[in-house]
């Protein structure tokens, strides 16, 4: 099967009959895929090559230049590092610059909305929080601005990390000092000709990646709370049956929640709504696809359409009048496929342009204005409709997001000890983190649902972001009611606290919020964050930025199993470095196992063998 999800089946079935090529035809012509390039042993660093490396024979090859096969694959496990973290720390950024405009009165529609968070991370940074609210956000858009650059030398949010695991880190040579700095550094010295020990090379790999979790996306986090809220549970629907017959349907694709709040707030304008009515819509209806889904969920329970993989699905619907898109995991095939339809697609980012695409560039000064303008497009492009066309799904899934920390210890009375007490008496037998992308190469939320639903009924939280929290919304697993496949522990605490047994928390960059309790958990038992009984898991991952994600993980010192395979297999140096090796300096390693039911086996006995380090 290609996916689980009924909602996108027939769609993909439509497609095959209307000739459209998706995502799962383009990967069957990609058969056989590269044998060098899947084992991560071909280097085009420089123009002397590509070269492609035999890693297997008795006598191993090395490119032009001298490379051996494990400096080709960790100077490419690097750069996909590299690019990930800059993915996400880009993001954290562009937060940073809409609070410092918004500070100056120069961001329309923004406005500061958690008071307390704001003063917390302020004072964090060591920023006076007596004065006027707006002074206080100057001074620390300001202030976050510098952990980019190498003046300042150390990352503030570090600080949040168990004392002994920032020991660790400095021991290792690997304590992020800025964000831009290790993302540059990482790019020198992959390449030709600097840094050619694979060792030292996986371990700034390392470095790069803790710059991005404890700093670019916990920056993206904890701002993105300051301007928008900080999130609350929340319910809503989820699977490509939000799409409505009858209304303006406006998809929010991406990972920026800036512009997507505003597109949020200006299609509740009363002006608007009368628009859409008077060209025959009954209203606008806002739905969202991969982690600006996430975004807009959490803060204003927007219905989500779905995961990556739903993205070409839902032009087939017929009933999207836009496709609004600004960054990350937006295929260049949709304007492709809009054309059989009369979708648009909107990009609106100056960093991404494309194919067939309408774009309108977003500016923060004209936030609100900018978004008006986009559902006029939308609105008007509503009477384009080939009725011929349009099959909507039925029925959609109802369930619980929004988890943040401050939620979950709000729900725990304002403190750890009901969770610790609950994971010392057993109830609870540990916590696993799901998080990552849908590939094809795998059944489409197979993975992340199969090993879901064995972790939950082994007693072990699940707590979830991203593609994987959305595939879960679809099988139902964020509801209370999902409660009754937990075990009997598990769900004894769901049900007095009348949560899921799986917690979304959040977009890919909201992984910062898991660090967080992470390392609060680790704190409050006075351990390293390594002796907790944690693990985390990305069954369907596919991008770089999942490659930074899974390093910063394992990094902070959480076992993690992966189940689509890395470009690193054709170093057997590589591969002990990133298992065996990296349980030796960081307390933690990655495992490969693409069956998801051994993958939650692979968990269950981790968390078992932490549990009796901790003598619970």
């Amino acid at each position: 099967m290609k996916t689980i999800d009924k909602s996108a089946e027939n769609l993909i079935k439509r497609a095959a009959k209307d000739g459209i090529e998706l995502v799962w035809d383009r990967l069957e012509k990609q058969q056989p895929q590269c044998g060098f390039g899947l084992l991560g042993v071909c280097c085009s660093n420089c123009n002397m090559g590509p070269c492609r490396i035999n890693p297997f024979g008795e006598d191993p090859q090395r490119g032009v230049c001298g490379a051996s096969a494990d400096i080709i694959v960790a100077r490419n496990l690097g750069r996909m590092i590299a690019a990930g973290a800059a993915a996400h720390s880009d993001h954290g950024r562009d937060v940073v610059q809409t609070l410092l405009l918004a500070s100056e009165g120069k961001a329309e529609g923004y406005e500061i909305k958690d008071i307390d968070k704001i003063m917390s991370v302020a004072a964090e940074f060591g920023i006076d929080t007596e004065g006027e609210v707006n002074k206080i956000a100057n001074d620390l858009a300001r202030a976050i601005l510098d952990e980019f650059g190498i003046e300042k030398g150390r990352l503030q949010f570090i600080e949040r990390a168990p004392a002994v695991r920032r020991e660790r880190w400095e021991g290792l040579g690997i304590l992020p000092r800025g964000i831009d700095r290790e993302i540059v550094e990482m790019m020198h010295r992959t390449h030709i000709g600097v840094d050619n020990d694979y060792t030292n090379i996986i371990l700034h790999g390392l470095r790069t990646s803790l710059s991005d979790g404890w700093g670019g996306s916990m920056i993206a986090t904890e701002l993105s709370d300051i301007l928008f809220g900080t999130p609350k549970p929340v319910k809503s629907r989820v699977n490509l049956g939000v799409l409505e017959e009858d209304a303006v349907n406006i998809v929010v694709h991406g990972h920026e929640p800036i512009l997507s709040e505003m597109i949020v707030v200006a299609s509740k304008d009363p002006e608007m709504i009368d628009l859409a009515k008077k060209n025959g819509a009954s209203g606008i209806n806002i739905s969202g696809i991969c982690c600006t889904a996430n975004e807009v969920l959490m803060r204003n329970a927007i219905p989500i359409a779905g995961n990556f993989l739903n993205q070409e699905p839902a032009i087939i619907t017929g009933v999207v009048e836009a496709m609004v898109v600004d960054v990350q995991c937006i295929m260049p095939s949709l304007g492709e496929i809009a054309k059989c339809y009369h979708t648009q697609i909107i990009s609106t980012s100056p960093k991404a342009k494309f194919p067939g695409a309408l774009h309108i560039e977003f500016h923060e000064d004209r936030g609100l204005g900018i978004a008006r303008e986009i559902i006029m497009k939308a609105v008007e492009n509503f009477p384009n409709r080939n009725k011929e066309k349009i099959m909507i799904p039925e029925g959609t899934i109802e369930f619980f997001g929004g988890f943040s920390v401050e939620a979950i210890l709000g729900a725990l009375g304002g403190g750890l000890d009901p969770l610790l007490d609950a994971i010392k008496a057993g109830q609870i037998k540990g916590i696993a983190a799901i998080v990552g992308c849908n590939n094809p190469k795998v059944e489409h939320d197979g993975c992340h649902v199969k090993l879901t639903k064995k972790l939950i009924a082994n007693d072990i939280l699940v707590v979830q972001t991203g593609c994987a929290a959305i595939a879960n919304a679809k099988a139902g697993l964020l509801h209370p009611e999902a409660a009754g496949l937990a075990g009997e522990g598990l769900r004894a605490v769901c049900t007095s606290l009348g949560f899921p047994p799986v917690l979304h928390m959040g977009s890919c960059v909201d992984i910062s919020r898991i660090l967080v309790m992470a390392a609060a958990i680790a704190n409050a038992l006075e351990v390293d964050i390594c002796q907790l009984p944690l693990a985390g898991a990305a069954p369907e991952w596919m991008s770089e930025k999942a490659v930074s994600i899974g390093s910063y993980v394992v990094a902070s010192g959480i076992f993690t199993v992966l189940g689509t395979v890395p470009p690193v297999l054709g170093s057997k140096g590589v591969v002990e470095l990133l298992t065996n090796g990296a349980e030796d300096a960081t307390g933690a390693k990655f495992t490969i196992e693409v069956d998801p039911v051994k993958a939650a086996d692979l968990i269950i006995d981790h968390i078992s063998i932490k549990r009796k380090g901790l003598g619970i």
